[in-house]
């Protein structure tokens, strides 16, 4: 099984000489001395056991058995450049697969995502929307986007691109907002929260940093998603507590207002990608991605 073909450097040396008929050209096209490229050819011979090349004068030709090779090696070789083409072409123009969970995608990266396609046109991003699913070292995600505490795993490049700030939030439409809006933030106390089960320590660890009591804080209405719980607070169901980038655009046009501002956490917001996978487009969107935090708070 060992002679099913030839060493592939004799076979590559031997159809660049063939082609270009001159062991000269041939060591230049593949960057080696003329030595090399006559020392793979009589590799091959000896492999065949017949003689692929005769001298002409003061050059070669091609023997019988030489040209059948040369045909089928020209074949060969131009198929494996245009299939390597192909496939280069094609992870070249592959979309970018993001995930991310669904509220920072519905919340602040669709309202961007018409400025990210202008400014990274070659990204041809796609957005895969999860709940605390998302692993990106599963095949079909490039990156991830997620809110999370250091220390990063191992295996990840990771970009952070913002403290985790989050604070209440509530609406002009809720019912109490007129003797909210300029109490302490203790007055809090009494009222009853709204809050998501998917983050149940966001608001324990809102009310350490600004003085308060935790265990004092009574809650209302729970839901399943961050998405669910500030579509409720701009309904004016009630206060909700949030990462400051998914509602700042809901602040913005007067839909919430945070009269008690946000205090930063451990966590940060960082683009993780597998380091199996990283590559320049994840650096582009890292740097894009921090900017626009960044404008933001200006």
């Amino acid at each position: 099984m060992s002679r099913d073909l030839p060493p592939l450097n004799a076979l590559r040396a031997f159809e660049a000489a063939a082609r270009l008929n001159s062991v000269s050209q041939a060591a230049e096209q593949l960057h080696v001395t003329h030595g090399a490229v006559s020392r793979q050819i009589k590799i091959l011979e000896e492999h065949l056991g017949v003689s692929l090349f005769v001298k002409d004068g003061r050059g070669l030709k091609l023997t019988d058995a030489g040209i059948r090779l040369r045909d089928a090696s020209d074949e060969a070789f131009e198929r494996l450049r245009r299939v390597c083409a192909e496939l280069s072409q094609g992870s070249a123009d592959a979309p970018f697969v993001l995930g991310c969970s669904g509220s920072l995608l519905a919340r602040w990266f669709i309202p961007r995502l018409g400025r990210l396609n202008a400014d990274l046109p070659d990204l041809r991003l796609h957005l895969s929307a999860g709940e605390g699913d998302l692993d990106p070292r599963r095949p079909g995600l490039d990156a991830l986007l997620v809110f999370a505490e250091p220390p990063w795993p191992a295996d990840m490049q990771v970009y952070e691109l913002a403290c985790e700030r989050i604070g209440p939030v509530l609406s002009p439409r809720f019912a109490r907002y007129e003797a909210l809006k300029n109490a302490p933030a203790n007055s809090l106390l009494g009222e009853l929260l709204l809050q998501t089960t998917s983050r149940l320590q966001a608001w324990p660890s809102w009310a350490q940093k600004n003085g308060i009591t935790a265990d004092k804080l009574r809650y209302g209405q729970g839901f399943e998603h961050l998405y669910y719980l500030l579509e409720a607070a701009v309904a004016g169901l009630g206060v909700a507590i949030a990462p400051e980038p998914l509602v700042v655009d809901d602040l913005r046009a007067g839909r919430l207002a945070a009269p008690w501002g946000f205090s930063e956490t451990p966590a940060r917001l960082a683009l993780w990608v597998p380091r199996r996978a990283a590559d320049g487009r994840a650096r582009q969107l890292a740097q894009w991605l921090k900017a626009e935090l960044e404008r933001q708070v200006d």
